[in-house]
């Protein structure tokens, strides 16, 4: 079928502003900012994302409908398109640790606007109490075994400078999944160079490893900072890293140590 959508050129004042919704829309639901097969927003929430009018909405996502972009069922409608393409060895996994979930695994993401906990807050230069995007990741076997929890916080700089992690705050009610995999990719293509710094430290009362990750720019401001807690009786992490130049050097962390610079 023939895309009637315009997504390859540049939009232009003369198009219907429907059709200059769906190439936003669009757009969203190629960079992973909609993960596909996620439900969408409703038609009330959409429209006060775009600021337009829901009628406006119903045309837009009636267009990719017809592109075959999105479906709806009782439910709704969700996003259709296939998977992210394979991503370049540079590509650094977000959050830290994350592994792709397969049969016998359990594996969710979801995002939350709230405070967060004060040594997060303090990392990132945040005020007491002042909320923010917070991302929360679980990984499980079906023994429970093998279990990977990580919570990260972003900072004012990332999520103002990082479109597509400032768009999930609308959506950001703890409860609908949210793929932010490409989190590190969306913050380099808004031009922020990322430096990393994990600290790996035992835990003295669990069979466990905490890894403390934080990222700052080119110019040393905070962008996250995630705690993952991994089982480590039968687990290892994986580390890639990415250098400044963007040359990647991956690394295996298992049972040796490596003591932060």
């Amino acid at each position: 079928m023939a895309r009637t959508t315009p997504p390859d050129h540049p939009l232009t004042e003369e198009e219907p502003l429907y059709r200059r919704i769906a190439s936003e829309l669009l757009g969203e639901l190629r960079d992973g900012t909609v993960p596909p097969g996620e439900r969408l927003p409703g038609e009330r929430r959409l429209a006060g994302h775009f600021g337009v009018s829901r009628e406006t909405v119903r045309q837009a996502l009636e267009l990719l409908r017809r592109d075959g972009l999105v479906a709806t069922d009782r439910r709704g409608s969700h996003a259709t398109l296939p998977g992210p393409p394979v991503e370049s060895p540079a590509s650094l996994t977000f959050p830290v640790g994350a592994r792709a979930a397969t049969p016998g695994t359990v594996s969710r993401a979801t995002v939350v606007w709230e405070p967060p906990s004060p040594d997060h807050a303090e990392a990132l230069g945040l005020a007491p109490g002042r909320p923010t995007l917070i991302h929360r990741y679980r990984y499980a076997t079906a023994d429970g075994r093998g279990l990977r929890t990580a919570v990260t916080s972003f900072s004012a700089v990332a999520l103002a400078e990082v479109e597509e992690l400032a768009r999930y705050r609308d959506r950001a009610d703890g409860t609908a999944a949210a793929q932010l995999r490409r989190a590190y990719d969306w913050m380099r293509r808004a031009g922020l160079t990322l430096h990393h710094r994990d600290t790996i430290t035992r835990s003295a009362s669990t069979p466990s490893v905490r890894v403390t990750r934080r990222v700052h720019d080119q110019y040393a401001r905070p962008l996250e900072i995630t705690d993952l807690v991994v089982d480590a009786r039968q687990d290892a992490l994986v580390y890639e890293f990415t250098l400044p130049g963007r040359t990647a050097r991956p690394a295996t962390a298992g049972a040796s140590r490596r003591t932060p610079p």
